[in-house]
């Protein structure tokens, strides 16, 4: 399989922070096209063929929530290159995508680089209602459809109580129109963006950090729709040569 990467990371994902690491994002700068695209959306197009049940999964009760998602998603995109119209899309690596708002998430799993998280609220938590997850860093969708904020992060170490309370009060008091992002970085042996595991097997042993020949960061948005006051989490994938 070919190895896919981008040059190198965006300048404001060179830094060090701390967790959750929130900061503000400008209103429509939760989707970006890279250097990766074409090569990113050939192996995202050859999972949803092939291993679909995997990597898509929506509740019946996120469908208006996820096509909200994606025409809000459909206004951002001539901006970044693509050509809309009422019917379909021109990418900007030539193909063409038919508009489908009865299968949002399968339309937009075809379209943009991001991986797509729908988080409603359901009493004191959001839970995880749909996704197009094609690039899971060490998680698998078909384990964590369904669940809260908490039990999506099980079994990360890091996420504590306190760190839990902090999340689900970033969750709820994200605004229509003042996105939220952060980013992550973990260092690899393999470049493959789809890397899903189970919560059950044995964690992945990291390589030390010298001599680790990629990087692997996820540039994470928190996105407020503002009709059905669901939450998108957005994950675009980068993976760069150390």
């Amino acid at each position: 399989m070919a190895t896919i990467t981008q040059n190198s990371l965006p300048p404001e994902m060179l830094a060090e922070t701390g967790l959750p690491g929130m900061g503000p994002a400008a209103a429509d700068d939760w989707l970006r096209v890279d250097d990766a695209y074409a090569a990113q959306m050939q192996r995202r197009l050859t999972l949803l063929l092939y291993q679909r049940e995997d990597v898509l999964w929506m509740s019946p009760a996120a469908q208006e929530a996820a096509t909200e998602v994606l025409d809000q998603a459909l206004a951002l995109l001539p901006a970044l290159g693509f050509a809309v119209t009422d019917s379909h899309v021109i990418c900007p690596d030539g193909r063409r995508v038919e508009i489908d708002r009865a299968a949002p998430l399968l339309t937009l799993g075809q379209l943009v680089q991001e991986d797509i998280c729908i988080l409603m609220k359901h009493g004191a938590e959001h839970v995880l209602a749909g996704a197009v997850l094609c690039f899971p860093a060490s998680w698998r969708l078909a384990e964590k459809a369904g669940k809260p904020l908490v039990g999506i992060h099980e079994p990360v170490d890091e996420y504590d109580e306190n760190l839990a309370r902090r999340v689900q009060r970033l969750f709820d008091g994200v605004r229509a129109g003042r996105p939220l992002w952060r980013f992550n970085r973990l260092w690899y042996d393999d470049p493959e963006l789809h890397q899903p595991r189970s919560a059950t097997a044995p964690r992945r042993i990291s390589p030390d950090r010298d001599a680790a020949p990629f990087i692997r960061s996820e540039r994470q948005c928190v996105v407020r729709m503002p009709l059905s006051d669901a939450v998108v989490f957005s994950i675009h994938t980068f993976v760069v040569r150390t």
